[in-house]
């Protein structure tokens, strides 16, 4: 995978970002405090967010032991190979001490943890110098020890920078989501469509198209204080190789405010085009083209006469989603 040295915002914006490539930056973020208490072990590491977290209720996802941190469904697709219990960050780490000596841990993590709700003090201990103040964000916490997160896509771009442990990352375009044998896409692990296939033991019978997948795949290892920026729609897989792991994920969006997920209209196709006669999918893949990602769909109308075709204001939004909810509603 590419890295960069001594990014600043300005060339994250003018070289990076638009490039919408994977990239490692070494060392960016070294200077977080939280890293610092990690240096000095894991009981120093819960020490420093412990007093900087609420006692606020969050999902904490375990395994057994004889996964190997894999969480995944249960046999046939059907149900999960893992529980949920609610815990704290404080019983979390507890349990993360606890468990760093011995010989075969559970499984254990919690994923997108809002440092707002839970560790409103860690937020201002954990900026990010590539975005701008302005720019509206979530910034998370991942906890947990070793586990493997399927090989999935967000919709957000994300700056995911290392507490404590090493990280593997491995990367593909989202034009491999056909060699990534992508299960179900309505009901899914932790809320987005991941890969079937196993990484450590991948099936080439079952899934043979993979090979082609890793032939493309990006790979880096990441250490305290590196940062690896995911554009939106990268599927990763991310694997954590120490006993104890912490990363904090900065996530954001460049369009509109306003704008939903387009998975939405994936899931609307499927109700009006994907059973469609071939020849009729071919023709909307055609106004989709020209519609939607096209850039001079509507040059020759008018602008006053172009409707639900101009700039998206707030009535023509309302009229759209009218529209849509009376369909649904049929």
């Amino acid at each position: 995978m590419p890295e960069a040295r001594g990014v600043d915002r300005a060339r994250f914006e003018a070289e990076i970002k638009p490039a919408a490539e994977p990239v490692v930056m070494r060392g960016l973020v070294s200077d977080w405090p939280a890293i610092a208490a990690a240096r000095e072990g894991t009981e120093a590491l819960a020490g420093h967010l412990k007093v900087r977290s609420r006692e606020q209720p969050l999902d904490v996802w375990i395994a057994e032991a004889g996964l190997n941190g894999r969480f995944f469904y249960g046999e046939g697709l059907t149900g999960l190979n893992h529980r949920r219990e609610r815990s704290t960050v404080g019983g979390l780490l507890d349990r993360l001490v606890r468990d760093e000596t011995s010989a075969a841990p559970e499984a254990v993590y919690a994923g997108g943890v809002p440092l707002d709700r839970h560790l409103p003090e860690l937020l201002g201990e954990v900026p990010m110098p590539l975005l701008a103040p302005e720019t509206e964000r979530l910034t998370s916490l991942w906890l947990g020890n070793r586990v493997r997160t399927a090989a999935h896509w967000d919709l957000a771009q994300n700056l995911a920078g290392v507490i404590a442990g090493r990280r593997r990352f491995i990367l593909f375009t989202p034009e491999s989501i056909g060699d990534l044998y992508v299960g179900p896409i309505d009901v899914t692990l932790a809320g987005q469509p991941t890969s079937l296939v196993d990484f450590h033991a991948p099936d080439f019978e079952a899934f043979p198209r993979f090979r082609e997948a890793m032939k493309a795949a990006r790979v880096a290892e990441l250490g305290p204080g590196d940062v690896i920026y995911i554009p939106s729609l990268w599927f990763h897989h991310v694997e954590t190789l120490s006993p104890v792991g912490a990363m904090v994920n900065v996530w954001w969006r460049d369009g509109p405010a306003w704008m939903k997920t387009p998975q939405l209209t994936l899931m609307h196709a499927l109700l009006t085009m994907r059973d469609l006669p071939p020849p009729e999918k071919r023709a909307w893949r055609a106004f989709f083209d020209h519609y939607i990602f096209g850039e001079d769909a509507v040059d020759h109308i008018p602008e006053a006469a172009r409707g639900v075709l101009g700039p998206m204001t707030s009535e023509r939004r309302q009229s759209l989603s009218a529209v849509l909810a009376r369909s649904l509603a049929r």
